[in-house]
């Protein structure tokens, strides 16, 4: 079937309507849903029972960048820094040299065993370099595998902060492939261009991003999801065109985002985390359209043993050096290097040395996808089996969830207490957004003149509001309920 303006709707929503129908009862038989997002496109594609054609790298690649950018944000914005702050030096260094030693430790191994060139073969290293943090988010989170030792948030920073490595070392070694008479040494300040610039964009337009949606007033709460995802955009695109990093960018500024006080904040995370699971549906749809499994087959024993290699020998000595000056146990950085589970980030990259034109991109393209799919069903099927053999799993009732997680389940708290506001509390005429409320406490409802709001983050506190506050303990209940009025209602 040839996809056309009019099927193409039908055709795709049908599709979504399968995948997440599908993806309900997946978890049931340990199959992660992702790969089975992956398998549906493939059996509509043209190998496929559906017999749809599709074969556009180009098109691939755009859809793929779109799902990143929302991927990536809804993962930063799902980052709680204070969980982060202890385990931030060794994410980063996960993110950045353990990236680097998985290319070159499986660049070299595939020089050795393809006829490929040295370029080449660091080529294919750096497409598979980066755990893939659509894979690693959906697995972990659907699962809710709690982890001890701020194993978990070492993991999703480290997925969601390292595809911007990966792409940097991908568009190097690519150029290298093409342009013969260059030499390593020439790329090098083109990766600290794309880092740094990078960096501080993401910093920059974070600052902003969060000025922006605080003063701008909007007359319906539905448009500051769309400002959002309109910042973002901006956020990728500026950074690009300037030379840096796009997705170090908009992860950053997802990060800084996700930790400050926003005007509908709530409604902001919700949107996010529904668009982000879109993003991953369609992504993986589309890129099981772009395969032809009966390319793959010949490929199959090449791509197992590259695979293997990754998982069981590259993926670990890259993790184990990188951790080398932290004091971390044994078995959390095998569970680390277990964890390196590669998903659609891959594939897409995949599609860059199919639009250079390089000699062997299609053999790149089946290899990749390959080593894709085998990582995800074997890491991904095994990831509470292994947590529990490293006895780093918690038990059930340890299970505890984050206050990213608590604000989504509608804020459940321990203590709760009405206050008044007073003429001489210095909050009245102030937003809410702008009175530096802790993060564990909750303002649930305004009684006004008769009447109940529901508080935003641009809601005027006003003389006489009735303030229903949440909180976990005496102490940030007392310390909030003062900024309202001089003495504590009981």
């Amino acid at each position: 079937m040839e996809l056309t303006i009019e099927n193409i709707l039908l055709v795709g929503s049908l599709l979504l309507f399968v995948s997440i129908v599908a993806g309900k009862t997946s978890y049931r038989f340990g199959v992660p849903v992702l790969l089975l997002f992956l398998t549906i496109g493939m059996l509509a594609g043209a190998d496929g029972i559906g017999g749809i054609y599709f074969d556009d790298p180009q098109i691939s690649q755009f859809i793929g960048i779109v799902a990143l950018n929302f991927i990536l944000f809804s993962g930063g914005l799902d980052t709680n820094w204070s969980a982060v702050k202890p385990i931030l030096k060794q994410g980063i260094v996960l993110s950045t040299l353990g990236v680097l030693l998985t290319a070159l430790t499986l660049g070299g191994f595939v020089y050795l065993v393809t006829d490929f060139t040295i370029y080449e073969s660091l080529l294919l290293g750096s497409i598979v370099s980066s755990t893939d943090a659509a894979a690693v988010f959906s697995i972990l989170r659907s699962k809710s595998l709690a982890l001890k030792s701020n194993l978990r948030p070492t993991l999703e920073l480290e997925s969601g902060s390292n595809d911007p490595m990966a792409y940097v070392l991908t568009i190097s070694f690519l150029t290298l492939v093409v342009n013969q008479d260059q030499t390593i040494a020439s790329i090098v300040p083109m990766f600290l261009v794309q880092m740094i610039i990078g960096a501080a964009a993401g910093f920059g337009f974070g600052k902003l991003s969060k000025f922006i949606i605080n003063r701008i007033r909007l007359d319906f709460e539905g448009l500051y999801p769309v400002l959002v995802i309109a910042l973002m955009f901006v956020t990728f695109s500026t950074t690009d065109f300037f030379g840096g990093n796009g997705f170090l960018a908009i992860y950053i500024c997802a990060v800084y985002l996700g930790n400050q006080d926003l005007i509908h904040k709530k409604t902001i995370i919700k949107m996010y985390d529904g668009l982000a699971w879109l993003m991953q549906i369609v992504l993986f749809l589309t890129l099981g359209l772009l395969v032809f499994p009966s390319e793959i087959i010949p490929f199959m024993g090449i791509g197992l043993l590259i695979s293997l290699f990754l998982i069981l020998v590259a993926r670990p000595v890259s993790v184990f050096i990188s951790l080398l000056f932290f004091r971390m146990e044994l078995k959390r950085r095998f569970y680390i290097s277990w964890v390196g589970l590669r998903g659609a980030v891959p594939i897409v990259f995949a599609t860059y040395p199919l639009l250079a034109g390089i000699e062997k991109a299609d053999v790149i393209f089946n290899i990749v996808f390959f080593i894709s799919v085998t990582s995800v069903l074997f890491q991904g099927t095994t990831l509470s089996i292994v947590a529990k053999w490293l006895k780093v799993a918690l038990p059930e009732e340890s299970k505890t969830m984050t206050s990213t997680e608590l604000l989504l389940a509608e804020n459940p708290k321990r203590l709760m207490r009405e206050v008044i506001v007073s003429s001489q509390s210095t909050a009245i005429g102030k937003e809410l957004v702008n009175l530096q409320i802790p993060d564990e406490v909750f303002i649930a409802l305004i009684q006004r003149n008769g009447e109940y709001i529901m508080p935003h983050g641009d809601t005027t506190i006003e003389i006489d509001d009735v303030l229903t506050i949440l909180a976990d303990t005496d102490t940030t209940i007392v310390e909030v309920c003062h900024k309202f009025q001089n003495n504590l209602n009981e």
